[in-house]
């Protein structure tokens, strides 16, 4: 089944709903209460990341459940403005990458550098990892748009194969939704992108 869709914006209208949304589900799923925290724990984490982002963006979320195995969705058409431009650049440039700590705060990046204008070399992550830098690899093109692809279980992957993986892998190891979900992909087409969680109790 699918839940109505509610909009959410990084000023935090429609949070308080979409967590009461998210917990009424899982209940009626038959999740004990612990499971029941757990699904609130990643929207919390999908929420966060929203919120930390400059400006206003709105974004629609919903779940699909079949049983107990459950994806929350947010999908948003998301328009760079120049003041979100400027947060990640002061961000990269400062050289302290304040804004990809933590798993989330890299997805959150990961986006943003996909959706600049491609005018040079990368702004918004110099000194990480090439491993970090091509967690978004083209898929192909539709319908003109640049399309990009990114999965969590095939970055763990990739952390676990290099050798000199510790901080990401210590990056992983404290993240709540690497922890917690089943799977986290992000897909971006031209300007529309949608981050599913997927989790099965």
């Amino acid at each position: 089944m699918k839940t109505e869709t509610i909009i959410v914006s990084s000023l935090g209208q429609g949070i308080k709903e979409a967590l009461a949304l998210t917990e009424k589900l899982g209940k009626e799923n038959g999740l004990e209460k612990k499971e029941v925290l757990h699904l609130r724990l990643l929207a919390e984490e999908l929420f966060g990341m929203l919120r930390s982002i400059t400006g206003e963006l709105e974004a629609d979320y919903r779940l699909d459940a079949e049983g107990k195995n459950f994806v929350l969705r947010l999908t948003s058409d998301v328009i760079l403005t120049e003041a979100m431009r400027q947060q990640l650049i002061s961000a990269s440039t400062s050289g302290l990458n304040a804004a990809a700590k933590g798993v989330m705060g890299k997805i959150r990046v990961m986006i943003a550098e996909a959706l600049l204008p491609k005018t040079g070399p990368s702004v918004i992550m110099p000194g990480l990892s090439l491993g970090l830098m091509s967690m978004a690899s083209p898929t192909g093109q539709s319908a003109g748009l640049d399309a990009y692809m990114w999965s969590l279980n095939k970055y763990k992957a990739e952390v676990e194969g290099r050798e000199e993986g510790g901080e990401a892998w210590d990056e992983l190891e404290k993240s709540i939704v690497a922890n917690v979900a089943d799977e986290v992909s992000v897909s971006i087409v031209g300007s529309k992108v949608e981050i599913a969680v997927y989790k099965s109790f």
